[in-house]
Protein backbone atom coordinates (compact mmCIF):
# COMPACT_ATOMS: atom_id res chain seq x y z
CA UNK A 1 0.00 0.00 0.00
CA UNK A 2 1.57 3.69 -1.31
CA UNK A 3 1.83 6.47 1.28
CA UNK A 4 -0.76 8.25 0.18
CA UNK A 5 -3.81 8.05 -2.10
CA UNK A 6 -2.89 11.21 -4.00
CA UNK A 7 -0.18 10.10 -6.04
CA UNK A 8 3.19 12.78 -6.81
CA UNK A 9 2.95 14.23 -10.25
CA UNK A 10 5.33 12.81 -12.61
CA UNK A 11 5.12 15.50 -15.80
CA UNK A 12 5.19 19.40 -15.36
CA UNK A 13 1.83 19.28 -17.41
CA UNK A 14 0.18 16.58 -16.15
CA UNK A 15 -3.34 17.10 -15.63
CA UNK A 16 -5.53 15.68 -12.96
CA UNK A 17 -8.17 16.37 -10.58
CA UNK A 18 -8.47 14.25 -7.35
CA UNK A 19 -9.64 14.80 -3.84
CA UNK A 20 -10.37 13.42 -0.32
CA UNK A 21 -13.96 13.04 1.37
CA UNK A 22 -14.78 11.94 4.42
CA UNK A 23 -18.08 10.29 4.78
CA UNK A 24 -20.50 7.90 4.55
CA UNK A 25 -21.27 6.63 1.50
CA UNK A 26 -25.55 5.10 0.75
CA UNK A 27 -26.43 3.39 -2.33
CA UNK A 28 -29.94 4.50 -3.68
CA UNK A 29 -30.41 0.84 -4.01
CA UNK A 30 -29.46 -1.55 -1.86
CA UNK A 31 -28.93 -4.52 -4.46
CA UNK A 32 -26.50 -1.70 -6.55
CA UNK A 33 -23.94 -0.10 -4.85
CA UNK A 34 -22.89 2.07 -8.11
CA UNK A 35 -24.90 5.13 -7.49
CA UNK A 36 -26.00 6.71 -4.22
CA UNK A 37 -24.86 9.47 -1.84
CA UNK A 38 -21.95 10.47 0.30
CA UNK A 39 -23.22 12.34 3.46
CA UNK A 40 -20.13 14.51 5.32
CA UNK A 41 -19.93 15.44 8.87
CA UNK A 42 -21.80 18.05 8.62
CA UNK A 43 -24.75 16.43 7.07
CA UNK A 44 -24.32 16.83 3.31
CA UNK A 45 -25.63 14.95 1.01
CA UNK A 46 -22.89 14.82 -2.43
CA UNK A 47 -24.70 12.60 -5.18
CA UNK A 48 -21.66 10.28 -5.83
CA UNK A 49 -21.40 7.09 -8.08
CA UNK A 50 -18.73 4.75 -8.06
CA UNK A 51 -16.53 3.02 -10.17
CA UNK A 52 -16.42 -0.59 -11.03
CA UNK A 53 -12.57 -1.37 -9.39
CA UNK A 54 -13.70 0.04 -5.82
CA UNK A 55 -17.42 -2.39 -5.66
CA UNK A 56 -15.27 -5.78 -4.83
CA UNK A 57 -13.30 -3.15 -1.50
CA UNK A 58 -16.33 -1.79 -0.57
CA UNK A 59 -18.44 -5.50 -0.39
CA UNK A 60 -15.59 -7.35 1.18
CA UNK A 61 -14.10 -5.03 3.51
CA UNK A 62 -15.51 -1.70 4.34
CA UNK A 63 -19.18 -1.13 6.70
CA UNK A 64 -21.16 1.11 4.67
CA UNK A 65 -22.95 2.42 8.22
CA UNK A 66 -19.52 3.85 9.37
CA UNK A 67 -17.66 7.15 7.27
CA UNK A 68 -14.64 6.71 5.77
CA UNK A 69 -12.03 8.54 3.62
CA UNK A 70 -13.08 8.12 0.43
CA UNK A 71 -10.19 8.66 -2.74
CA UNK A 72 -12.76 10.52 -5.22
CA UNK A 73 -12.65 12.18 -8.81
CA UNK A 74 -14.90 15.84 -8.79
CA UNK A 75 -17.36 16.71 -11.27
CA UNK A 76 -19.31 20.52 -11.35
CA UNK A 77 -22.74 19.90 -13.15
CA UNK A 78 -23.53 23.21 -11.98
CA UNK A 79 -21.88 26.10 -9.93
CA UNK A 80 -23.53 24.94 -6.64
CA UNK A 81 -23.63 21.33 -7.46
CA UNK A 82 -20.47 18.37 -6.80
CA UNK A 83 -20.54 15.44 -8.17
CA UNK A 84 -17.57 12.98 -7.22
CA UNK A 85 -16.85 9.33 -8.54
CA UNK A 86 -15.68 7.00 -5.58
CA UNK A 87 -12.04 5.72 -6.82
CA UNK A 88 -11.01 4.21 -3.37
CA UNK A 89 -10.79 4.42 -0.10
CA UNK A 90 -7.50 5.84 2.24
CA UNK A 91 -8.14 3.45 5.70
CA UNK A 92 -4.41 1.58 6.32
CA UNK A 93 -5.83 0.71 9.84
CA UNK A 94 -8.91 -1.59 7.67
CA UNK A 95 -6.83 -2.39 4.51
CA UNK A 96 -3.14 -2.45 5.75
CA UNK A 97 -3.20 -3.39 9.30
CA UNK A 98 0.19 -4.84 9.73
CA UNK A 99 2.21 -1.66 9.01
CA UNK A 100 3.19 -0.29 11.68
CA UNK A 101 3.39 3.59 10.86
CA UNK A 102 -0.13 3.36 8.48
CA UNK A 103 -2.36 6.17 9.51
CA UNK A 104 -6.08 6.91 8.50
CA UNK A 105 -5.22 10.76 8.82
CA UNK A 106 -3.40 12.79 5.72
CA UNK A 107 -1.18 16.12 6.18
CA UNK A 108 -3.72 17.93 4.08
CA UNK A 109 -6.53 17.08 6.45
CA UNK A 110 -10.12 15.84 5.01
CA UNK A 111 -11.92 17.56 1.46
CA UNK A 112 -8.42 18.32 0.19
CA UNK A 113 -8.53 18.31 -3.42
CA UNK A 114 -5.82 18.42 -6.43
CA UNK A 115 -6.48 19.58 -9.77
CA UNK A 116 -4.41 20.42 -12.40
CA UNK A 117 -5.41 21.94 -15.80
CA UNK A 118 -5.96 24.61 -18.38
CA UNK A 119 -7.55 28.13 -16.44
CA UNK A 120 -10.06 28.81 -19.79
CA UNK A 121 -12.18 31.05 -17.40
CA UNK A 122 -11.68 33.74 -14.42
CA UNK A 123 -13.50 36.16 -13.04
CA UNK A 124 -11.49 38.18 -9.69
CA UNK A 125 -14.63 40.54 -8.95
CA UNK A 126 -16.45 37.34 -8.08
CA UNK A 127 -14.24 34.77 -7.40
CA UNK A 128 -15.26 32.57 -9.82
CA UNK A 129 -13.23 30.65 -12.57
CA UNK A 130 -13.42 27.05 -14.21
CA UNK A 131 -10.71 25.03 -15.24
CA UNK A 132 -10.60 22.49 -18.05
CA UNK A 133 -9.16 19.09 -17.03
CA UNK A 134 -8.10 16.49 -20.23
CA UNK A 135 -8.48 12.69 -18.93
CA UNK A 136 -6.01 9.98 -19.66
CA UNK A 137 -7.17 8.01 -22.97
CA UNK A 138 -8.80 4.19 -21.71
CA UNK A 139 -6.65 0.86 -22.59
CA UNK A 140 -9.11 0.72 -25.56
CA UNK A 141 -7.74 3.95 -27.48
CA UNK A 142 -10.66 5.90 -26.36
CA UNK A 143 -10.02 8.97 -24.99
CA UNK A 144 -12.67 10.35 -22.94
CA UNK A 145 -13.53 14.14 -23.45
CA UNK A 146 -12.53 16.46 -21.32
CA UNK A 147 -14.38 18.02 -18.49
CA UNK A 148 -14.73 21.40 -16.32
CA UNK A 149 -14.53 22.21 -12.73
CA UNK A 150 -16.03 25.64 -11.79
CA UNK A 151 -13.97 27.02 -8.52
CA UNK A 152 -14.29 29.36 -5.98
CA UNK A 153 -11.28 31.40 -5.82
CA UNK A 154 -9.12 34.63 -7.61
CA UNK A 155 -6.94 34.34 -10.13
CA UNK A 156 -5.87 37.42 -12.34
CA UNK A 157 -7.24 37.67 -16.18
CA UNK A 158 -3.04 37.28 -16.96
CA UNK A 159 -3.49 33.95 -16.11
CA UNK A 160 -6.10 32.97 -18.51
CA UNK A 161 -5.15 29.97 -21.10
CA UNK A 162 -2.44 28.94 -18.95
CA UNK A 163 -1.87 24.96 -17.22
CA UNK A 164 -2.37 25.82 -13.38
CA UNK A 165 -2.15 23.97 -10.61
CA UNK A 166 -4.85 24.26 -7.61
CA UNK A 167 -4.67 23.03 -4.32
CA UNK A 168 -8.35 23.07 -3.06
CA UNK A 169 -10.49 22.73 -0.39
CA UNK A 170 -14.34 21.62 -0.38
CA UNK A 171 -16.88 23.39 1.44
CA UNK A 172 -20.31 22.07 1.21
CA UNK A 173 -20.97 21.65 -2.88
CA UNK A 174 -17.96 24.17 -3.70
CA UNK A 175 -14.14 23.67 -4.33
CA UNK A 176 -12.77 26.46 -3.04
CA UNK A 177 -8.41 27.80 -3.47
CA UNK A 178 -6.42 27.57 -0.96
CA UNK A 179 -2.83 27.64 -3.10
CA UNK A 180 -2.10 27.75 -6.68
CA UNK A 181 0.75 27.31 -9.15
CA UNK A 182 1.01 29.07 -12.85
CA UNK A 183 3.04 25.99 -14.71
CA UNK A 184 2.94 27.52 -17.80
CA UNK A 185 1.12 28.87 -21.34
CA UNK A 186 -1.02 26.29 -22.63
CA UNK A 187 0.63 25.00 -26.24
CA UNK A 188 -1.11 26.38 -29.47
CA UNK A 189 -2.24 23.92 -31.89
CA UNK A 190 1.09 23.79 -33.48
CA UNK A 191 2.42 22.01 -30.01
CA UNK A 192 3.94 25.20 -29.14
CA UNK A 193 3.59 27.85 -26.33
CA UNK A 194 4.86 31.38 -25.65
CA UNK A 195 6.97 29.64 -22.79
CA UNK A 196 8.64 27.16 -25.11
CA UNK A 197 7.04 23.96 -23.06
CA UNK A 198 5.60 20.88 -25.16
CA UNK A 199 2.32 19.42 -24.95
CA UNK A 200 0.35 18.74 -21.65
CA UNK A 201 0.18 14.97 -20.47
CA UNK A 202 -3.47 13.86 -19.62
CA UNK A 203 -3.14 11.12 -16.51
CA UNK A 204 -7.05 12.73 -14.71
CA UNK A 205 -8.85 9.32 -15.12
CA UNK A 206 -13.28 9.69 -15.50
Amino acid sequence: MRAHPIPPVTEPLQYRAIGLVRGTYAPTDPEQLTRGTLTDAQGVPLETVVLGRVLTLMRRHLSLDQPHLWVVYPRSRESDHLHLQIAGVWEPSTLAPDQADASDTLPEGDDFFSVRGELIFTKPETGEMVVKVRQQARADGHRPLPFKLQIKGELPLENLRHFVSLDLRRQGQELHLENHDVIAPMPTRGGKSKGGRGRATSRARS
